[in-house]
């Protein structure tokens, strides 16, 4: 990578990351547009690599996304993101989407995304929530961005996907008593 790449290169690297991590839907359209803001008691940058590695109480802000944890790593890869890791007891997520008025949650021991393959995976205790009641939970949930799909569990045995819909969320196809 060009020396000129710097701290700022990462920075803005880890800026575009944050831009298409939405768990499922996308967030706030305004959120792109709003600074990235990233705390952490230490953080390491190399230029040679590509490699930043911020540890301790990590907060990383952008606009409605808020993501938390106590290691968050960020690969890059041709000055573009390539790999993000964030771990924590629990690693969390917390972003708005458009048209909704609750966030959207997601935990885990550690939340890994894949730029490439425009995929996020969720490790160890996950879970995926929305406040009115909507709850994905299992120790392995793979979202991939590019059809909206996910899928959970693991070949893990004991493994069990547990999801929770509100019952205004499910349809009736029985006929109506007369």
């Amino acid at each position: 990578m060009p020396a000129s790449y710097g701290v700022t290169g990462a920075l803005l690297g880890t800026a575009l990351l944050l831009s298409l991590l939405p768990v499922t839907g996308s967030g706030l359209t305004g959120d792109r547009d709003q600074p990235v803001n990233i705390e952490a008691d230490k953080a390491t940058v190399n230029e040679k690599t590509g490699n930043s590695i911020y540890e301790g109480n990590v907060q990383v802000q952008q606009g409605t996304l808020v993501l938390q944890g106590s290691k968050m790593t960020v690969q890059l890869k041709d000055n573009s993101i390539d790999t993000f890791v964030l771990t924590g007891d629990p690693a969390t997520y917390r972003q708005r989407p458009d048209g909704e008025e609750s966030d959207q949650h997601a935990e885990a021991q550690r939340i890994e995304f894949y730029a490439k393959e425009d995929r996020i995976i969720l490790l160890k205790n996950a879970r995926v929530w929305r406040s009115d009641v909507k709850e994905l939970r299992s120790d392995r949930i793979v979202f991939d961005l590019k059809s909206d799909t996910f899928n959970a569990g693991s070949d893990k045995p004991g493994d069990r996907v547990y999801i929770t819909l509100p019952a205004s969320s499910i349809e009736d196809d029985s006929p109506a008593p007369q």
